[in-house]
Formats: C-alpha cells, sequence, structure tokens
C-alpha cells in the first residue's frame, strides 16, 4: 500500500501548488531557518486533518456544501493576502533574516486550503481498504505517508528558495523574486478560487 500511495502523491506534492510556493518564496526572501516554524504548523496542521478526513470530516464536510465554499473563498483570500506580503516586502539586506514566518501561517495555510481536503479524501477513497478491523492502523499509516512525503516535497521547494536567496541577494534582484513569487501565488488562488 505504501509505495503505490507515494506513486500517487508525488505529482500532487510536488508540483507547484499554495503551499510548496509560499515555503519557496519564504525560503527565498527569509532564509531556511525562518520557514522552520510554519513547515512545523503546516505539517501539523496536516497531520491532524488528515486524521481527522480519514475518521469521516469530510463526508461531514461535504454534507454541508457551504462550509466548503467558505473554506474555498477564504482560502483564495488568505493566498491572495500572502502574495500581497510579499509583493510589499522590501529587500533584506544581509545573511540574517529580520523576520520569520509564523506556525500559524503554516495552519493557516493548510486549514484555509480546500484543494487539500478534496485529495486527502481523494487518497483516502484509493487506498483505504474497507476492512473495518484494520480501518484505524491504515488510517494512520496513509495519514503519517501523506504528511512524511509533504514534508519532504516543501523542503524541496524550501531549499530551492534558498538557492535564489543566494543567487538573487542585492536589492534589485530580490525585488523581483519577490514580485515574481507574488504573482505566482495571485494565480494560485485563482485557481483555488475557481477550479
Amino acid at each position: 500500500m505504501i509505495l503505490p500511495l507515494m506513486i500517487f502523491l508525488a505529482p500532487l506534492a510536488y508540483s507547484p501548488g499554495p503551499g510548496n510556493l509560499f515555503f519557496a518564496a519564504a525560503a527565498a526572501r527569509l532564509g531556511l531557518r525562518a520557514t522552520l516554524l510554519a513547515l512545523a504548523g503546516y505539517h501539523i496542521a496536516t497531520l491532524i486533518i488528515t486524521l481527522a478526513i480519514g475518521m469521516g470530516g469530510f463526508a461531514a464536510l461535504a454534507q454541508r456544501p457551504m462550509a466548503f465554499e467558505i473554506i474555498k473563498t477564504t482560502g483564495a483570500a488568505y493566498v491572495l493576502w500572502l502574495a500581497w506580503r510579499f509583493f510589499r516586502a522590501t529587500p533584506i539586506e544581509g545573511d540574517q533574516p529580520q523576520s520569520t514566518v509564523r506556525f500559524s501561517d503554516g495552519v493557516w495555510l493548510l486549514l484555509l486550503n480546500p484543494k487539500a481536503y478534496v485529495i486527502i479524501s481523494l487518497m483516502f477513497s484509493q487506498f483505504l481498504s474497507l476492512d473495518a478491523g484494520h480501518r484505524w492502523h491504515e488510517i494512520w499509516i496513509i495519514s503519517l505517508v501523506f504528511t512524511l512525503n509533504n514534508l519532504l516535497a516543501f523542503t524541496v521547494w524550501i531549499l530551492a528558495g534558498t538557492q535564489l536567496r543566494r543567487v538573487f541577494c542585492h536589492s534589485v534582484q530580490a525585488r523581483g523574486i519577490n514580485t515574481a513569487f507574488a504573482c505566482l501565488l495571485v494565480g494560485i488562488a485563482i485557481w483555488m478560487f475557481f477550479g
């Protein structure tokens, strides 16, 4: 079950999405260390939400379409707000970041991403057996594999962002990186809203 699950998750985890782009942009702007709290927040929330959906939480949410629309709209607005933060950011001079992204930034990024709920539900529909005797065990395994796979993917994006920070360390280039990531996040927000 684990190998097919990882093959299923690979294109979803490593392709550009709200989380990957946010963490790459944060690492490009602030460096690796400044992303760690948000990375922890995102993945702790991922594990909790994945377990909740595996135990039936998405079925309850699916019965309330308005709740899903609220999450979708709020999530797109939150990603737009993140894009605005990057667009308005001033270049940081020197090696030490002046700020970090917060633990709560990671948590909110996951909680307000409606695509995450759909992907997690799809994952369980494909990989969770109907055998009630093993269901809790499988929910834990699937949730852990999903969370750790996302953590690895985000780490790759963070390292790529860190490399951008090294290449574009002058203020003009840093402004360009911030603007490029802001535009990508705007595109992701539009995709989240209309997708």
